[in-house]
C-alpha cells in the first residue's frame, strides 16, 4: 500500500513539476509579450498555484482516505482467508492422518507377514545350504582321499556298464594277465577268434588325477606362463604314468585285446587331456591306451553292444543252417524210402496184372468144355455157393 501511495505521490509530483514548468514557460512568454501585464499575470499565477495546491492537497487527502479504506478491507479479507485456510488445512491434516494411519497399518501388517514368510524361506534355505555344505564337505573329503577318488571313478564306470551292457558281457575285478595277481576294475568280454565260447578281455580302468588337474586350473587362474607350463608337464607325466601302469598290469594278448581303456570320470579332466593331441598319440602308440570320458565311453560301449547283437544274430543264423542241413539229410532219406516203396508197389501191380491175365485165361481154358446143368438157374448156383460157404 505504501508503494502505491509512493507511486501516486511521485506521479503527482511529476505532474506538478510538469505543470510548474508549463506555467513558467507561459510566464516567460507573458513577460516577453508584455511587460505591462507582468504584475497581473504574477498575481493570477499565484492564485492558480494556490488553487492547484489546495486542489492537490484535497486530492491527496481523498486518495489517502480511499487507500486506508481499501487497506482495511484487504486486511479483513486476508484475515478471513487465513482463518478459512487454517480450518481447511486442519481438516485435510486430520483426513490425511487417518488415511495414513490406516494405510500404514495395513502396509506394515502386510510387510511383517511378507517378512515373516521370507524369514521362514530363508531359514529353510539356510538349512538346505547347511546340508549342502555338509554334502560338499563330505564330497571334498572323498575327493581328497586317493582311494576314495578311485572309488568315485569305479562307481561311475560301473553305472555306465550296467546301463549299456548285459551282466554276462562284462566282469569286475578280473585277472587279465597270466602270472599276475593284479585285478583290473572291469573288463568287457569279447568273443575269441577260433571258438565262439572263448573270451578275450578288454580292460577298462578308472583314473582320477584330481590334484594335478587342480594345479593346472590354478595355474591358468594366476596367468603365469612358467607355472602353467610346469602344471601341464606334471599333468602329462601323471597321465603317462597311469597309462604305463595299465599297460604293464592288464594288457596280455591273446588273453586280452592289444589295447586297454583309461576312463576319466569327469568331462573337464577328459577335455584337458584330449586337447593335447601329441599326448593322445603317444598313449596309443607307446602304451596302447585309449583315453575316454563318460560320453565317449558310453559311445564305445554302445558300439560294442551293437557288435554283440550282430554276433548273436550270426550265431543263431549258423544254428538255423545246421537245422536246415539236418532237415535236408532227413528229406533225402525220406525220398529214398519213397522210391523203394514206389518200386515195391510197382512190382505188386505187375504181379496182380500177371495173375489177372495169364491165370484167368488158363482157368477159362480149363472150364471151356464144362457145360451148364439144364434147369439150373444162376440164382440156384448162388444159393448153393452160399450154402457151401456156411
Amino acid at each position: 500500500m505504501s508503494e502505491t501511495l509512493r507511486l501516486i505521490t511521485e506521479e503527482n509530483r511529476k505532474a506538478l513539476e510538469k505543470l510548474t514548468a508549463t506555467v513558467e514557460q507561459k510566464l516567460i512568454l507573458l513577460s516577453e509579450q508584455s511587460g505591462k501585464n507582468a504584475e497581473q499575470q504574477r498575481e493570477a499565477l499565484e492564485k492558480s498555484i494556490k488553487g492547484f495546491q489546495e486542489s492537490f492537497d484535497k486530492s491527496v487527502q481523498s486518495f489517502n482516505e480511499v487507500q486506508r479504506e481499501k487497506f482495511s478491507q484487504l486486511e479483513s479479507r486476508q484475515n478471513e482467508l487465513v482463518v478459512n485456510t487454517e480450518k481447511k488445512l486442519e481438516s485435510i491434516r486430520v483426513t490425511v492422518e487417518e488415511k495414513l494411519e490406516k494405510t500404514l497399518s495395513e502396509r506394515l501388517g502386510q510387510s511383517f507377514e511378507t517378512v515373516g514368510k521370507q524369514l521362514i524361506e530363508v531359514q529353510k534355505g539356510l538349512g538346505e545350504m547347511q546340508s549342502l555344505a555338509q554334502d560338499v564337505g563330505g564330497l571334498k573329503k572323498v575327493l581328497s582321499n586317493v582311494k576314495d577318488r578311485g572309488g568315485v571313478g569305479e562307481i561311475q564306470l560301473e553305472m555306465l556298464l550296467e546301463q549299456i551292457l548285459a551282466p554276462e558281457q562284462y566282469a569286475a575285478n578280473v585277472k587279465t594277465k597270466a602270472g599276475s595277481n593284479d585285478l583290473v576294475e572291469f573288463a568287457v568280454k569279447l568273443p575269441g577268434k577260433d571258438d565262439l565260447n572263448s573270451v578275450v578281455y578288454l580292460p577298462i580302468d578308472a583314473k582320477f588325477p584330481r590334484d594335478v588337474y587342480e594345479k593346472v586350473v590354478d595355474a591358468y587362474d594366476k596367468g603365469e606362463p612358467a607355472v602353467i607350463d610346469a602344471a601341464n608337464k606334471e599333468l602329462e607325466n601323471t597321465i603317462k604314468k597311469m597309462a604305463k601302469d595299465i599297460r604293464d598290469k592288464y594288457i596280455d594278448p591273446p588273453h586280452t585285446t592289444d589295447f586297454a581303456i583309461m576312463f576319466l570320470p569327469f568331462e573337464s579332466i577328459y577335455a584337458e587331456v584330449i586337447r593335447r593331441s601329441h599326448l593322445l598319440e603317444q598313449l596309443q602308440r607307446e602304451f596302447k591306451i585309449t583315453v575316454t570320458g563318460p560320453t565317449t565311453l558310453a559311445a564305445i560301449l554302445n558300439s560294442l553292444q551293437m557288435g554283440f547283437r550282430t554276433l548273436a544274430i550270426q550265431k543263431h543264423s549258423g544254428e538255423v543252417w545246421k537245422i536246415l542241413g539236418a532237415v535236408k539229410t532227413e528229406f533225402e532219406k525220406f525220398g529214398g524210402l519213397l522210391e523203394k516203396a514206389q518200386k515195391h508197389i510197382s512190382n505188386a501191380g505187375e504181379t496182380l496184372d500177371q495173375l489177372k491175365g495169364t491165370r484167368t485165361r488158363a482157368i477159362q481154358r480149363q472150364l471151356r468144355d464144362i457145360q451148364v446143368l439144364p434147369g439150373v438157374e444162376e440164382a440156384d448156383v448162388t444159393e448153393i455157393t452160399a450154402g457151401d460157404d456156411e
